[in-house]
């Protein structure tokens, strides 16, 4: 099989990524799959549905700018085929779709609103092909607008679930306290049955939540009272002294807070002590999956 390069597009609501890989089935191993291009947006769709309930006409234009732009980086790197898929914004929104077919009329890219147990299922594929079958799993993504979880167990995907606690949400006030309360019982349940639980988070928070409190070489892993300490220290300052002190981006600096108390739920529910953080997304399973689908 030739040489592929293919996109994933990744609209979050906090952020939007454009990931673009070449696949070489005839490369030596390790050396078959490499990323070209990967580009971050903070369009943070979520904050105009969490309040407003739609995509207001001023974000709607700047997704629109984000999205022609991302066709020219496509065309720039030769990719011969994308998937582009929208996330729990988009899926509240109530002029989503709406918007889904003007983005394509506009751009001809067609976009996808895809159900959270999907999302969840997706980013649960990036663990099943690691090959990991000798723990029980959970594996953990905290996005803008919900929390996917997926157990694998046996290195079988056993249960999948999307909540609606994710951090832009919870920073407007929409998070209920039974949304809360059903994860943290479905979780204690999960811990009960399985036992001894390996925790993965995925996501721009815990990612940078690992770079505030490790070096670059160390295991990808932070314990649970590394979070806590780290948590502990941000919270007590302004978003400016987030910024100022820890480099943060203003994006990621209000909803940090939020990340780590749902990373924090989690963590406790399944009495563990530590989340792996191997550093893998969304936009990688999109793209790794097109792949798949491509070579049948």
């Amino acid at each position: 099989m030739k040489i592929k390069n293919l996109a994933a597009i990744d609209i979050g609501s906090n952020g939007a990524r454009l990931l673009i890989k070449r696949f070489n089935p005839e490369a030596p191993e390790g050396m078959k799959v490499r990323r070209i291009t990967y580009i971050r947006v903070p369009l943070r769709l979520g904050k105009d549905v969490f309040t407003l309930g739609k995509v207001s006409k001023d974000r709607y234009r700047m997704m629109l700018h984000m999205m022609r732009g991302f066709k020219e980086f496509m065309k720039l790197n030769h990719v011969e085929a994308y998937r582009a898929c929208a996330t729990s914004a988009m899926r509240d929104a109530e002029n989503g779709r709406k918007v889904m077919k003007r983005i394509h009329k506009q751009t001809g890219i067609r976009l996808e609103i895809i159900p959270g147990e999907e999302e969840a299922k997706l980013l649960a594929n990036n663990i099943l092909e690691a090959g990991d079958n000798n723990h029980t799993i959970c594996y953990c993504d905290v996005g803008g607008g919900s929390t996917e979880i997926s157990i694998l167990h046996n290195g079988r995907l056993v249960d999948s679930h999307s909540y609606n606690c994710g951090t832009l949400r919870m920073l407007s006030g929409k998070v209920s306290a039974e949304t809360l309360s059903e994860l943290k019982e479905n979780l204690s349940k999960v811990a009960k049955q399985y036992g001894e639980i390996q925790l993965i988070g995925s996501g721009g928070n815990i990612n940078k939540l690992f770079k505030l409190t490790h070096n670059k070489s160390d295991k990808k892993e932070i314990l649970m009272e590394e979070l806590r300490q780290i948590y502990m220290k941000l919270k007590v300052l302004s978003i400016d002294e987030r910024i100022g002190r820890y480099g943060l981006k203003e994006d990621r600096a209000d909803v940090i807070i939020p990340a780590s108390e749902i990373f924090m739920l989690v963590a406790d529910a399944l009495k563990t002590d530590r989340i792996l953080v191997p550093n893998i997304s969304l936009a990688d399973s999109i793209v790794d999956g097109l792949f798949e689908q491509l070579i049948g």
